[in-house]
């Protein structure tokens, strides 16, 4: 389980998708004809593409590939269209969701492309979040259950002397730090949902909160490991994930005004 809150927007992938090609198609850029139907250069381009993207070596084995995958789909394709499947409601309705996810996506790449943010715009996000980061990092370790009399008496446990990390192995919901004793990774106190973080602000190095902290996750008991000088990586280092922010948050404003201006009955 993890404590901190992101919010983004998810960019939907699109190429699950069999598209039909159309008879118009040259010959001359198709990768392959099967049954007569034409398998578009374009095709596997964008698939080339996509492969890329996610780290693969561009070359003529990878090409292969891909090649013959386009090729067991559209044999697939064929099949399913002559059994009408295509007809069906429920594929009918997969297909137009589909469709939109990817219209979505084009939109959002498209404003993504064709709006640039200043470097007075980063800078001046690059400081206001370092603002928020604060000027400390913590050294955390959490035990999390579900009410708040099993976290009293857990902290009435360990004031007896009971083993911290032990606990929490037996014990936390957080599946992603009870097999390290309740361990967490050096973070800012914002990077935590706000309870949790006003609460460990408040810790002294060494200590653990003597009542239970409720968060939405559920009832925590926190321990502070260390604490240090914060580190913030310099303004060159972190200004394209300073841009992806600002155009995420515009790119919001736009999707909202969108809304605002459509007309929903």
């Amino acid at each position: 389980m993890r404590l901190m809150k992101f919010s983004q927007l998810t960019i939907v992938g699109i190429f699950g998708l069999v598209a039909m090609s159309t008879a118009h198609a040259q010959a001359s850029a198709a990768v392959a004809k099967v049954n007569g139907v034409i398998i578009p250069q374009s095709r596997l381009e964008l698939m080339v593409k996509a492969s890329a993207a996610q780290g693969q070596q561009d070359g003529p084995e990878m090409r292969k590939s891909l090649r013959e995958n386009l090729i067991t789909e559209e044999i697939i394709s064929q099949e399913a269209i002559k059994k009408g499947l295509d007809k069906d409601p429920e594929i009918q309705t997969q297909l137009d969701l589909a469709r939109q996810r990817v219209l979505v996506s084009s939109f959002q790449a498209d404003y993504i492309k064709n709006n640039a943010v200043s470097d007075e715009t980063l800078r001046k996000e690059y400081e206001i979040l370092k603002l928020q980061m604060g000027d400390k990092e913590y050294k955390p370790r959490h035990i999390l259950v579900e009410n708040e009399s099993e976290a009293r008496d857990i902290i009435a446990s360990l004031n007896r002397g009971g083993d911290f990390a032990k606990i929490a192995s037996e014990k936390s919901m957080d599946e992603g730090s009870k097999n390290n004793g309740g361990e967490l990774d050096w973070s800012p106190a914002a990077s935590y949902v706000r309870p949790f973080a006003e609460a460990l602000e408040k810790l002294e190095k060494g200590k653990t909160t003597e009542t239970p902290v409720q968060t939405s996750f559920g009832w925590h008991v926190i321990r502070l490991d260390d604490v240090r000088p914060m580190q913030v990586p310099p303004f060159e280092e972190v200004k394209e994930n300073m841009q992806q922010r600002v155009l995420q948050r515009e790119f919001g404003t736009v999707v909202q005004e969108l809304r605002s201006s459509a007309k929903v009955e």
